[in-house]
């Protein structure tokens, strides 16, 4: 409306434009003396008083303090301990999900305590959720911390305390002080013995926390982490059985080289019943023809990082005692062309179908409840005519006799159906495994376990999955009886400390229901529970946790756990959640390791160079 005045307008809710409050017609005006000399005299009363400083005086030392505002309770229960820290502004950026802190009590004890949960609170009551609040803070680079609380919620692991000058701990039993000072934890010592972990062992990896290596005070910064190797603490723990589950390019051969050559080391060694002290061999099935490169050096292990490793005590390079012990099936052959390792050809007799009562390894195919005792009484009839000289192709040829099936029809021993069917499934297994031309297994018991030696049995090579299998369940068979046995056919294996390596262990100790399936996780499982008395470890190495039969799995005591992707892999190896949700987001090298009996579970980055020889 022409002449009308015009209101000023809001052109953004962001925008404060200055404005004058002289007069409404925007002209000077003389400035009011009264005004003027009531300044003046405001600055003279606030020169009088002094100004001091916002910031406390002096350095500050850790993270922040204990707060008491939301609660401070510990309890047997642990969803009712109420523990939480206030993190000062310049400290947020270093704290992760995972750290490892100490919180003193006013005596010497400390608790020992790990974050949980991180979040950020208001400091001051106010809506920040609105038009403006969220427009202005689109304009800013950033945000002032002051203005917001970070907190940390803890864990309770232990309280440590010092007991004759050494440090100790126990279940957490109190609570601490309001204001208490919270600290990162940057002892070795304390860190240590918060998690339980031993001082000396088999070294795996250095502790970490979301990836990044947890650092010391000390010289070298990282926390080493061992299992524990001395009957003085308790029964090794080789002997109580590991796990190492992984996915593919997650580093589990890498991790099992490194691990496995500790086991070689020279200085290692356990003592027998009968008073020696004797190095354990390490006999470790290969299906990738990987692990008799432990022969050979590493190239790319200098000398700066192997100097590294003599200062923690990792034992490291290639370890010359090494065979390949090559199965020989027929028209097959094996190149080895990727180490310098010693080569010994072997063949499996038919005879150790008898001699180590293995029965299932000549059943081509699942046997029912009314096969295998056919089974068995074909066998038993074969070996008492042959004797051990029997040979695979003469019991073909016996089963292939009718007069023998009709005399076992008639006498109701074995009908003749099931005798056909047990007929199909002996044809049914590989024919160029047994009897080949090399050296039996069963004369070779000083080469495939010596005190000290790692012996490597490749399977790479061989024509079917089925071969494979009757191989390694042959082998570690003979292994496990002569071990377990009063009477033992060899008694190298039965005196030597024993860790039996198996790759792609879910292959061979799978939970099938089949009768065969069945004799050998039983054997296994009796193997495992009797493995501390016997000096005999074994070393399982797979990608399917969940598909090892669960006798056996149970008998596990060390869970190493690498990245896997697999939601019902990740559950089987039942490690804590908080550390199950990491595991399909880890980087190649880092692991979980959970071994109750060793320390408190716990996150490790392994060595990032293997220490014998790896790869191409």
């Amino acid at each position: 409306m022409p002449g009308a005045a015009v209101a000023p307008t809001m052109t953004d809710l962001g925008d404060f434009d200055e404005f004058d409050a002289g007069g409404s017609d925007g002209g000077e005006t003389e400035p009011d003396a009264t005004a003027t000399e009531s300044a003046s005299a405001n600055a003279e009363a606030e020169a009088r008083f002094e100004r001091y400083p916002a910031e406390a005086a002096g350095s500050d030392q850790g993270l922040g303090t204990v707060s008491v505002s939301q609660g401070l309770r510990v309890s047997e229960d642990g969803d009712e301990t109420a523990l939480r820290a206030f993190v000062t502004t310049g400290n947020r950026e270093s704290v992760r999900l995972g750290s490892y802190l100490l919180v003193p009590y006013p005596d010497a004890e400390s608790l020992f305590c790990r974050i949980t949960a991180l979040e950020y609170a208001q400091e001051f009551q106010s809506d920040d959720a609105t038009e403006i609040h969220a427009r202005r803070q689109m304009r800013r680079d950033g945000f002032d911390e002051r203005d917001y609380k970070y907190m940390a919620e803890l864990e309770p692991v232990a309280v440590i305390y010092e007991d004759g000058g050494e440090l100790k701990r126990r279940m957490t039993d109190r609570v601490p002080k309001p204001g208490s000072l919270v600290q990162e934890a940057a002892d070795e010592e304390k860190i240590k013995t918060g998690l339980k972990i031993p001082g000396d062992g088999v070294f795996l990896g250095h502790l970490s926390v979301g990836g990044e290596k947890v650092r010391t005070a000390a010289e070298p910064p990282t926390v080493d982490y061992r299992v524990k190797d001395a009957y003085e603490d308790g029964d090794p723990l080789v002997f109580r059985h590991t796990l190492v589950a992984g996915g593919t390019g997650s580093g589990k051969t890498h991790a099992s080289k490194n691990v496995l050559r500790q086991y070689l080391d020279e200085e290692r060694n356990y003592p027998m019943d009968d008073g020696r002290d004797v190095s354990p061999a390490v006999v470790q099935f290969d299906p990738q023809d990987e692990y008799a490169q432990m022969h050979d050096e590493n190239p790319e292990l200098d000398e700066g990082f192997a100097r590294k490793l003599d200062r923690e005590g990792v034992a490291h390079g290639g370890h010359d005692d090494t065979i390949a012990l090559v199965p020989v099936e027929e028209g097959v052959s094996y190149g080895g062309e990727n180490h310098r390792a010693e080569q010994v050809r072997f063949t499996i007799p038919f005879s150790i179908v008898h001699e180590y009562d293995m029965p299932w390894l000549v059943a081509g195919s699942g046997l029912n409840d009314n096969q295998y005792p056919a089974l068995l009484t074909l066998l038993n009839r074969f070996f008492g005519e042959f004797g051990s000289s029997g040979t695979y192709q003469q019991f073909l040829t016996f089963l292939d006799d009718p007069g023998l099936k009709e005399e076992l029809d008639e006498a109701g021993r074995v009908h003749e159906a099931t005798f056909d069917a047990v007929k199909r499934r002996v044809r049914g297994i590989p024919s160029g495994v047994f009897d080949q031309d090399a050296r039996p297994i069963t004369e070779l018991d000083h080469e495939l376990v010596r005190p000290g030696g790692l012996t490597v049995v490749p399977t790479y090579h061989l024509s079917t999955s089925r071969a494979k299998e009757m191989f390694v369940l042959a082998l570690s068979s003979l292994l496990v009886d002569d071990k377990l046995s009063n009477s033992p056919n060899s008694q190298r294996v039965k005196e030597t400390p024993l860790v039996l390596g198996m790759d792609e262990a879910h292959n061979f100790l799978s939970d099938a229901d089949t009768v065969q399936a069945r004799k050998v996780v039983q054997k296994f499982t009796e193997a495992a529970k009797q493995g501390r008395k016997e000096r005999l470890g074994l070393f399982l190495i797979t990608q399917d946790p969940q598909d090892i039969a669960e006798p056996v799995f149970k008998q596990v005591n060390t869970k190493v756990v690498l990245n896997l992707g697999d939601e019902d892999a990740i559950s089987s190896v039942n490690i804590p959640t908080n550390l199950a949700e990491k595991v399909p987001y880890m980087e190649k090298g880092q692991m979980v390791v959970y071994s109750p009996d060793n320390s408190e579970p716990v996150e490790l980055i392994g060595l990032s160079k293997c220490v014998t020889r790896h790869g191409e």
